[in-house]
């Protein structure tokens, strides 16, 4: 009997009507044969509800304490679905994190999986139960709750099928499936039918809220076929139907894939620049400057050096914006005296937009495409960063809109 893993967001259990659609879906796959784990967030909202209640009584809450309070919106979640696939007639119960045990470290609000025991799953899934565990959470070696991080449900549901050895883990969510970019600044944005791993890897870190990034690294690492899909459909659809819905993340790249040199656009508003100016020129200049970066537990993103004149260069980085007067912090009060540099500068006003394609593997001339293109719209680029699939720029954010509109005209990923 295969074991099918469906995660539900947030949109998806945002109320009791859907969770009772939720559980219509879940049993008729289990009808149909399936065993079945669900992995739901919390009901939408819940969780900035939540924090915003712990930050109103403390600006910067223990981490450890918000964990054991953001912990509860997915508790909630898991003891509703149970509840309402009973009511169908269904065996179901459901675990918390810890109850399972989901390990991880313990890197509170930023936790990571360390290990996933199946036992206690198994054995339910062997007496035909449904079983339901939160995602977003887990438990450190001391039994303190901790949580993944904002979207840790899709980490959860992809480490939990591939701990099971799951056929396949569904993601169940408000879009229905992956798309060339944004619809919703492309309104002729086209639906993908396959995306390969690299590709969605490209297209989350990249800022394509889809999938959370650290779900696709467990999809690729463990090699777990993972499908994309919408849960506001009718939930009693014809199940073949369903089963080729949605985006399939592949692990086989097209073989037509010459035919396909860009798969998308993705794009991140959610970007600041910072740039050091006279820096010496020497080595471990780098690590000078971003060590105490990453002490402070920030994460960068593109880097730049310039050439070097007289001995002195400038360096240049982006963060995510809001870690941005952290940053600034860190240059001003613990880098620029230590290392003898001139002016810091930055700008938070700033936007990420990317090709993504396998196809540019076999294929010359993107990046002069993609820089002409957005020559032509008037629009000045400040950084460039290129991995063997990606063309990633940085450039005003005034102008992000645009650049995606024109890009995605230029590379013809329009809808047929």
């Amino acid at each position: 009997m295969a074991l099918i893993v469906h995660k539900y967001g947030g949109t998806s259990m945002g109320s009791t009507d859907r969770i009772k659609n939720v559980a219509k879906r879940v049993a008729k796959w289990h009808d149909a044969g399936y065993q079945i784990v669900v992995v739901p967030s919390a009901m939408s909202g819940e969780t900035n509800r939540i924090l915003g209640l712990a930050k109103e009584i403390m600006a910067d809450p223990d981490p450890r304490e918000l964990d054991m309070i953001a912990s509860t919106g997915e508790q909630v979640s898991v003891g509703l679905l149970a509840i309402a696939l009973q009511a169908l007639g269904k065996k179901a119960v459901s675990y918390a994190g810890w109850q399972v045990p989901i390990k991880t470290d313990s890197s509170y609000t930023k936790a990571r999986i360390a290990s996933i025991d199946d036992a206690k799953v198994n054995a339910d899934l062997a007496e035909g139960k449904i079983v339901i565990i939160t995602g977003f959470q887990g438990v450190d070696e001391l039994g303190n709750i901790t949580t993944l991080g904002r979207g840790g449900s899709d980490t959860s549901a992809v480490a939990i099928a591939a701990a099971l050895k799951a056929q396949e883990c569904l993601i169940y969510t408000d879009v229905d499936g992956v798309y060339t970019t944004d619809p919703r600044v492309v309104s002729d944005a086209r639906k993908l039918n396959t995306v390969t791993f690299e590709e969605m890897l490209e297209m989350a870190s990249l800022g394509s809220k889809v999938l959370q990034i650290r779900s696709v690294e467990f999809a690729g690492n463990y090699r777990m076929p993972t499908r994309v899909l919408s849960s506001l459909t009718d939930p009693l659809m014809p199940l073949a139907e369903e089963i080729v819905s949605g985006t399939l993340i592949s692990f086989e790249e097209d073989t037509n894939m010459e035919q396909a040199t860009i798969t998308g656009i993705a794009f991140n508003r959610d970007e600041a620049k910072l740039t050091v100016f006279g820096v010496p020129d020497k080595p471990g200049i780098a690590y000078q400057i971003l060590g105490p970066i990453a002490d402070a537990n920030i994460e960068v993103d593109m880097i730049i050096q310039n050439q070097s004149v007289e001995g002195k260069t400038d360096f240049t980085f982006t963060v995510p914006r809001g870690d941005y007067n952290k940053a600034m912090d860190v240059l001003n009060e613990s880098v620029k005296a230590h290392i003898g540099a001139g002016n810091i500068i930055g700008d938070s006003k700033v936007s990420k937009v990317s090709v993504v394609g396998v196809g540019m593997r076999s294929h010359v001339g993107i990046a002069s495409q993609m820089f002409r293109t957005l020559s032509d719209e008037g629009i000045n680029i400040q950084m460039i960063s290129t991995s063997e699939i990606k063309i990633s720029v940085l450039i005003d954010e005034k102008y992000m809109e645009l650049a995606v509109r024109a890009l995605h005209k230029a590379f013809g990923l329009e809808a047929a």
